[in-house]
């Protein structure tokens, strides 16, 4: 057998990453080569002849970083994008190295017993039925689809039809309620899963897009057959809660006559469940048919781990798993092949594991209660600053803001360039969004190692932006 040298490589880029991680701060957050100029970087035919594998390594480590966006950067607020802890990010690399594939716990009695302990960690920190099922998957989409594909299954055989034996062909209709504000992974779950996104009935939700309990009687009241209604823990935009509580009231009312599931997409906030103050904000999750969340949000490991949480593990093993000959057999192991889409997989629970180990119930809570305190710091910061719009109620961790013109001219072009020219100054990176049919910028909170001077130095870029002519 051939025996490599792995430590060169390893070595340059441990050192490589080492670099990447404790400069940080003094990075610009924004890229600083385009796509295009990195395809020259990186282009040109196949290579012929190798090259020893310490020089392919530094020639990455050396290229990328100009192309990178500095993501786990405590002033990045795009997209709901946590940063990394030390322990995950050293549990990812042992992944890579161990090279398991975690389909099957009797192959991986380690990995998969990880990922049994992670599961029943997670249930506990969230409070949580204990006896819910966890599937861990790439990301808030997958969760999404993983829940929704459970909750079909379920109504479908509460009305009498097998839709996994029979697909989707002469079945009764689903009907899928989401709230106007409705989160685009949703939508392609449904249509993923065959049950259209446009067919999906919109319920009305407030100014701070948290569904209506009022409508959402209303819709139910007008329909009949199997339903499957999404809430969500903490919209995109705003971090508006939809009343949980109240919606499951109404989702168990019609399910006296008709088979229903309650799903809540919790990317955003579920993990606030952990935190004694902000925990009641997501009163009712624990009554939930299933909900989703994403690991390297909040909990601030390395991409990708989605988590998909169900009450009814029976309709989620059915909805999932997979059997076949030269596959092992069923055993006292858990088999995470059971539990999500995918036959080869990497470890996702490792990272997760590791960063739970590493901050504790404690830690997770002052993550979440720090975000949450440095966003509200932000809201006041701008709150105080002429021309600013706030445009939601800062439940969570998300604020939204709109800049008005001074010349009185165009708010949306104006907005437009307040938030080009903080991005481009590499201070602080907030994204775009549109709310209500105008330009708005949206900055998320969700980095653990962000302090109040972060807070106060991406207040003051907006504000000298804004006030910039």
């Amino acid at each position: 057998m051939r025996t490599p040298d792995w430590r060169p490589a390893l070595q340059v880029a441990h050192d490589a990453a080492l670099d990447w991680l404790e400069h940080l701060p003094e990075r610009p957050i924004r890229p600083e080569k385009s796509y295009h100029e990195m395809l020259e970087v990186f282009g040109g035919p196949v290579p012929e002849a190798g090259e020893p594998a310490e020089r392919v390594v530094a020639m990455l480590a050396e290229a990328a970083p100009a192309g990178l966006m500095a993501m786990n950067h405590a002033r990045f607020f795009g997209w709901v994008i946590g940063g990394v802890m030390p322990a995950g990010v050293a549990a990812d690399w042992l992944v890579a190295a161990w090279d398991q594939n975690t389909a099957s716990g009797e192959p991986t009695p380690a990995m998969s017993a990880m990922e049994a302990v992670t599961a029943g960690w997670l249930l506990e920190l969230l409070d949580l039925p204990r006896s819910a099922s966890v599937a861990f998957v790439t990301g808030g989409q997958m969760a999404n689809l993983v829940c929704l594909a459970a909750a079909r299954g379920r109504v479908l055989a509460d009305a009498g039809w097998d839709v996994v034996a029979d697909g989707l062909i002469g079945a009764p209709p689903v009907t899928v309620l989401v709230g106007d504000h409705v989160h685009h992974s949703v939508g392609r779950a449904l249509r993923i899963l065959g049950l259209g996104e446009g067919r999906a009935v919109r319920v009305a939700t407030d100014t701070n897009a948290r569904m209506r309990v009022d409508a959402l009687r209303a819709a139910l009241a007008a329909i009949s057959g199997p339903t499957i209604v999404c809430a969500q823990g903490g919209e995109v935009n705003t971090g508006g809660v939809d009343p949980i509580a109240e919606i499951a009231d109404v989702v168990a009312e019609h399910r006296r006559a008709n088979p229903a599931w309650l799903h809540v997409d919790g990317a955003i906030g579920l993990f606030a469940r952990t935190s004694p103050g902000l925990g009641p904000l997501l009163r009712g999750v624990e009554r939930a048919d299933s909900c989703s969340t994403d690991a390297h949000k909040w909990l601030n490991t390395p991409y990708d781990c989605g988590i998909a949480i169900v009450a009814d593990a029976e309709a989620h093993r059915r909805a999932m798993t997979l059997r076949a000959d030269y596959l092992p057999g069923v055993g006292s192991a858990r088999d995470p092949i059971d539990w999500n889409p995918e036959m080869s997989r990497r470890s996702r629970a490792a990272a997760v594991h590791a960063t739970i180990r590493q901050l504790g119930r404690s830690g997770i809570v002052e993550i979440v209660e720090r975000d949450c305190a440095m966003a509200r710091r932000i809201a006041d910061g701008l709150r105080a600053v002429d021309g600013v719009e706030l445009l939601n109620e800062v439940q969570l961790n998300q604020v939204l803001v709109r800049f008005r013109d001074p010349a009185g001219v165009d708010d949306d072009a104006h907005t437009t360039t307040v938030l080009r020219r903080v991005q481009e100054s590499g201070v602080a990176y907030p994204t775009p969004t549109t709310w209500n049919g105008r330009a708005a910028v949206r900055i998320s909170v969700c980095n653990w190692s962000i302090e109040a001077s972060d807070a106060d130095l991406a207040v003051a870029a907006l504000a000298e932006a804004h006030a910039a002519t």
